[in-house]
């Protein structure tokens, strides 16, 4: 098991709760409450918030100090943009090296997704999916990519199942995961080329920016 720092625990602490909702765009971090919370000195608390914002996760405000940082529409464009072009390159770069057992383990998390859909579980759906994305990023051999990649995508913390408007949600999740039913059979084929294509200009096409609730 991974040994997680001091700091490491307050980051996960904080992104958690970004991630659950009980921490919105525009909140301000108390640090005495962090630290209360989590029975740690302030020293972790900063180094962690000071990650974060060098992630552009958080905004350190002069004489408001740190608050969840909000993203403008083109800011998520660009931001879609990027993760595109990141993961469709890790996904060819994975596409060789994955095993029968990996494709039957993607296989496995299409079907538990169709499942959570099915229920509303939008939790499920949230783990599933990453889940899903994870097969083949654990074996992409350019791990340094792969945590670029990663870094991006938490700027899409928010569990949009319970944060999001659910106007139609059922249906566009339905059809993301119908795109993880094409990228699966591309994994299948080793069609490297049109797999990042889909990936780049489909899933993570900049247009679904408009669903997001920014």
């Amino acid at each position: 098991m991974e040994y997680l720092s001091l700091k490491d625990h307050v980051y996960n602490y904080i992104v958690d709760q970004i991630n659950s909702g009980k921490l919105l765009a525009g909140a301000k971090l108390n640090e005495n409450n962090i630290c209360e919370s989590l029975q740690v000195s302030r020293t972790p608390v900063r180094e962690a918030l000071i990650q974060l914002a060098s992630e552009g996760l958080i905004d350190n405000v002069p004489r408001k100090g740190f608050v969840i940082k909000s993203l403008t529409k083109q800011e998520a464009e660009e931001t879609y943009f990027i993760i595109g072009a990141l993961d469709g390159l890790a996904a060819s770069l994975a596409a060789p090296l994955l095993t029968e057992k990996h494709l039957s383990e993607m296989d496995f998390y299409i079907q538990s997704i169709d499942l959570a859909l099915n229920t509303e579980n939008y939790r499920m759906y949230d783990k599933m999916q990453e889940a899903f994305h994870s097969v083949y990023l654990s074996v992409c051999p350019n791990k340094s990519l792969v945590n670029l990649l990663l870094q991006w995508e938490k700027k899409f913390l928010k569990n949009l199942g319970e944060n999001g408007s659910q106007e139609g949600l059922k249906e566009k999740l339905m059809q993301t995961n119908n795109e993880h039913r094409k990228m699966l059979e591309l994994f299948k084929s080793k069609d490297t080329v049109e797999l990042e294509r889909i990936l780049k200009e489909v899933h993570w096409n900049p247009e679904k920016v408009e669903n997001l609730p920014l």
